[in-house]
């Protein structure tokens, strides 16, 4: 039993509160089931720290509602304490002048000797700190329902040919090859895995990060749209508009055989209680073993003028970065810390991997990022890309040269 607190005990613990909480009002994306139970833990963190939390979700999956929310509130002067933001948006709010200056908190918890550049080149604004990154999910993920497997008899597929030829077979035995949820995003993440498997990384690269005409109206290009293609003929005729979970739920569930989608799926498992390399199987997407597409979840932390907002919004910042919540959150999430100095032993064998791979690509060039989480290039590239594949995987005729043609005019259009 716990022993009841003394009077003194409690009124310094009010007195405390009083001078010392403030508010903290996140808007973030995250309500399906392994996300909530990551946005719960955030939330009970926030609140032992003696501050108030005040929840801002907004639900759709890619965030883009959360958007048009965060735009329509800063602008009239009502920001959030911090909002989920990724890569090059962050430095667009930065220049609107709208981030505040973590350097203090940074300098304090050593930031730079712990944060890979990848992920600390994202946090800063003319050198100031304005964000502050929470994990990093490996986005070219292949999950698996390993009964499935079994009973059809075949093989986790590690190359494209592998994933085709045990999809087939699948297919054939009455079960839905791959589980899929036709929203814009989820599209492209299919297709920049495929892509990732055709070009290489360093193709990749070149296509949608350095927006290279010759790469992006190039013969492999037409092949990335021709194989792309091809998984529409594995995914059940009701996946347009589905959600990500829902589809996570088709393999859990044993109707869908393997999804291709980030490792916020594997909330969504740890979420049911199922188990690693028991209840799912976790690899490397076909064609892309030993790469990794990363997304980085950040929050970027608003200008705030209450004092007592401002030291909660500087306590969410430490929480963020903190090693006992990094463990806890990623865990929930599904991701990986963004801390390099964890110890990973409490994690699961899918986290261990996705950490070992995270750490090689650093240096061997597999390193690339994620082109539907925003990670790669401006919201305007990634908005006219989207458009192209879509409407080419949805098409009733598509034509790979001509997608190929019209993904460079589009992008070109969009710079």
């Amino acid at each position: 039993m716990k022993r009841p607190r003394t009077l003194l005990a409690l009124w310094l613990a009010c007195s405390t509160t009083s001078v010392t909480a403030g508010d903290v009002e996140i808007l973030h994306w995250w309500t399906s089931g392994g996300e909530a139970n990551a946005a719960t833990y955030l939330k009970d963190n926030i609140e032992a720290r003696g501050h108030h939390w005040k929840n801002f979700a907004i639900a759709g999956g890619g965030g883009e509602s959360a958007m048009t929310v965060l735009k329509t509130r800063a602008v009239s002067g009502n920001p959030p304490s911090a909002a989920q933001l990724k890569g090059l948006d962050i430095q667009e709010w930065g220049r609107l002048g709208f981030l505040s200056d973590l350097s203090v908190v940074a300098d304090e918890a050593h930031w730079p000797e712990v944060v890979p550049d990848v992920a600390r080149r994202i946090m800063l604004y003319n050198d100031q700190y304005v964000a502050v990154p929470v994990n990093i999910h490996r986005v070219n993920w292949l999950w698996a329902n390993p009964a499935i497997l079994a009973k059809v008899g075949v093989e986790v597929p590690r190359t494209l040919p592998e994933f085709f030829a045990a999809a087939d077979k699948i297919k054939q035995a009455g079960y839905i090859p791959l589980a899929h949820g036709g929203q814009q995003w989820q599209n492209v993440t299919l297709f920049e895995t495929i892509a990732l498997a055709v070009l290489g990384a360093e193709g990749y690269q070149r296509a949608f990060v350095d927006l290279d005409m010759s790469v992006l109206s190039s013969p492999k290009m037409v092949e990335v749209f021709r194989q792309f293609l091809r998984l529409r003929d594995y995914i059940d005729p009701g996946y347009r508009g589905r959600d990500w979970n829902s589809a996570t739920e088709m393999v859990s569930r044993g109707e869908a055989a393997m999804q291709i989608m980030g490792d916020w799926a594997k909330g969504e498992f740890a979420a049911e209680g199922l188990k690693p390399g028991q209840d799912y199987l976790c690899v490397a997407a076909p064609g892309t073993v030993g790469q990794f597409t990363y997304n980085i979840d950040s929050f970027a932390f608003f200008k705030l003028t209450n004092e007592a907002d401002i030291k909660a919004q500087q306590d969410l910042a430490r929480i963020l970065l903190d090693k006992t919540f990094q463990v806890g959150f990623n865990q929930r999430k599904g991701s990986i810390p963004v801390r390099m100095d964890m110890d990973m032993t409490p994690f699961d064998q899918c986290a261990r991997d996705s950490m070992t791979v995270f750490r090689e690509s650093l240096t061997n060039g597999g390193l690339v990022p994620s082109l539907s989480q925003g990670m790669a290039s401006t919201s305007y590239v990634q908005a006219a890309i989207s458009d192209v594949v879509s409407d080419y995987f949805n098409a009733k005729a598509a034509d790979p040269e001509q997608a190929a043609q019209r993904l460079a005019r589009a992008v070109k259009s969009a710079m």
